[in-house]
This record gives C-alpha cells, sequence and structure tokens, in this order.
C-alpha cells in the first residue's frame, strides 16, 4: 500500500469547549497510539484529511505522517462522523513500523462477469465482503480483486481459492466461502416457498372498554361469577340494641 502524506500538529486542548473551537477553525482533533509510539493527541486540517480519504479506494489508509518536524507510518483506525452532518468528530490513527507486519480488514471484490449468470441465468451470491489479512505495511492491498468470470451455476470459490499479493497472508478458515453462483428459481420453487410459508398469523389484539366496563370472559376460562346489580348489595346485618 503506497503511503499518503499527511501534516499534523500537537493538540493541547482536550476539553469540549477546546475541542468545539478547535472544530470550527476547520480542524479536526485526533490522537496516535501503537507500536514505539507514545499516545499524542494531534490536530489535522479538516480539507487535508477530506481529500486523503475521498481519494482512497478503501478505507485502510497508510499515513506518512508528518507532526512537528518528525515522521510516523500510521494507518487510519477509525474516523467519527456526526449522525446528521456527517462532519469529522474525532480520528484514531495506528503508529506502525515499516517492518512489522499487521492485520486489517480488507474489501473483497469481483471481477468480470461469471459465465453461469450470462448464459445460466445464475446469480452471483457475494457471501464475504472483507477478509482478514496480514503483511507488512507496504505490502497491504486497499482492495483484493478476484476474478469470477470461470464460476459455473453450482461452482464456489473459497478463500484457499483466492490468490494474494505476495507478502500478504489471509486469515481464518480456508474453507470459507467467497462467491458462488446459484441456479435460477423457477417459478414452480417461488409458488411451493410461498405454500410452505402458509397464511400470515394475524396477531387479534384486545382493545380496552371504555368507560371501564370489563371484557367478557373467555370460553373456556373458569364461569365468571356475575357481580351483583346496583342496589342488590347485601347490607350488612344490623347490630342488635
Amino acid at each position: 500500500m503506497k503511503s499518503v502524506s499527511l501534516t499534523a500538529f500537537s493538540r493541547s486542548v482536550v476539553k469540549r469547549t477546546g475541542v468545539k473551537k478547535l472544530r470550527s477553525a476547520g480542524r479536526v482533533p485526533a490522537v496516535i497510539y501503537g507500536g514505539q509510539t507514545k499516545p499524542q493527541n494531534l490536530e489535522i486540517g479538516v480539507k487535508d484529511l477530506e481529500n486523503v480519504v475521498h481519494h482512497s479506494a478503501s478505507e485502510n489508509v497508510l499515513l506518512d505522517l508528518a507532526v512537528n518536524g518528525a515522521s510516523h507510518l500510521a494507518l487510519i483506525k477509525e474516523i467519527q462522523h456526526n449522525p446528521l452532518t456527517g462532519e469529522m468528530l474525532h480520528v484514531d490513527l495506528h503508529a506502525v513500523s515499516a517492518n512489522e507486519k499487521v492485520t486489517i480488514s480488507v474489501p473483497v471484490e469481483p471481477t468480470g462477469e461469471a459465465v453461469g449468470v450470462k448464459t445460466g441465468g445464475g446469480v452471483l451470491e457475494h457471501v464475504v465482503f472483507k477478509l482478514k489479512i496480514r503483511a507488512t505495511p507496504k505490502d497491504l492491498p486497499e482492495v483484493i480483486y478476484v476474478d469470477v468470470a470461470a464460476l459455473e451455476i453450482g461452482k464456489s470459490i473459497h478463500l484457499s481459492e483466492i490468490t494474494l499479493p505476495p507478502g500478504v497472508e489471509a486469515l481464518g478458515k480456508k474453507n470459507i466461502l467467497v462467491f458462488t453462483v446459484a441456479a435460477p428459481v423457477t417459478e414452480a420453487q417461488e409458488a411451493a416457498a410461498e405454500a410452505a410459508a402458509g397464511p400470515a398469523e394475524v396477531e387479534m389484539i384486545k382493545e380496552k372498554k371504555e368507560d371501564g366496563e370489563a371484557a367478557p370472559a373467555k370460553a373456556g376460562d373458569k364461569a365468571a361469577e356475575k357481580a351483583p346489580a346496583k342496589g342488590d348489595e347485601k347490607k350488612p346485618a344490623e347490630k342488635k340494641k
């Protein structure tokens, strides 16, 4: 993975008010940690960071980070966004060594049109969307592309069958299914599936009776005692004088 140059500055403000002013000035609070680097609070220009992220093929970005004259190699670990405006709120950076292998998750994408889809009307099923890999920073791919053109109906590609770039190791069970071509579903199969599902169950909701009227007893319940009519209540026996 090719590193991208980015400049950051040491950050002294950590309280909420100071961080808010920092964002208003067009800077994003950040922190770098990991490796031999002590955790350090940083600030990065919003425009500079957006330019780096938007020109990246995936969420994995390797930075050649310059901080107050010192150089750090770092991966963007996480970017927190405002859920309403999309504004960048905070950035986590993971410092790495050029010769040390790191583990990341990389998107896996198909290339070509499967023959089972093109000529047989099948459906390409993308089962796994990210692969966990291990490599040195310079060997890390941004995306792993898999040629699915030879896939016929009923055929699959497993993790063990994917050709990885030199120096890259895939982690996980080798028999994991990544791509497969399923046969087209016939009208008879759709009808059978609908029949097997059966009619949707209707949930009966008992509404409250107005004016405090009691709900009628359900069939099978114990016989409900008839409430005495108003005025028929038995009065307690008066004490004899």
